[in-house]
């Protein structure tokens, strides 16, 4: 597998991961009755529990873009030290994104964010090198 590939697979266990940190928080705040409820009021979440939703709607979003340069380069047999360590820096960033969020660091939050954004846009880019 390439590196890429199994970065990609790394990703989507820290999706998973973002997942139980949103819920376990969510479910704090809004309580049992709540989160179990067919939800057909809207629950505005607030507080880390809102930034920790939006951060991992966020990597979703992020996650679409990263999956394509991943498979793409690594179907065509591009992988290459720069693919790679864009891979890395993609993932390393995804997981800075998470308490940066969370805490609330600005401007980190938007750094972070472009570093692993910019990361993907390269590897979409050499994939067409």
């Amino acid at each position: 597998m390439t590196t890429e590939l199994t970065i990609l697979t790394l990703a989507a266990l820290l999706q998973v991961v973002q997942f139980l940190l949103y819920s376990v928080t969510a479910q704090m705040q809004v309580g049992t009755k709540a989160a179990a409820s067919p939800r057909d009021k809207k629950i505005e979440l607030t507080g880390t529990a809102g930034r920790l939703q939006r951060a991992m709607n966020n990597h979703f979003e992020g996650l679409i873009l990263f999956t394509i340069a991943a498979v793409v380069i690594s179907v065509s047999g591009q992988s290459t030290p720069v693919t790679a360590t864009c891979a890395w820096l993609y993932l390393i960033a995804r997981v800075l994104y998470i308490p940066a969020y969370a805490f609330g660091l600005t401007p980190w939050r938007s750094v972070i964010w472009a570093v692993g954004f910019f990361a993907t846009v390269t590897m979409l880019v050499a994939a067409l090198l």
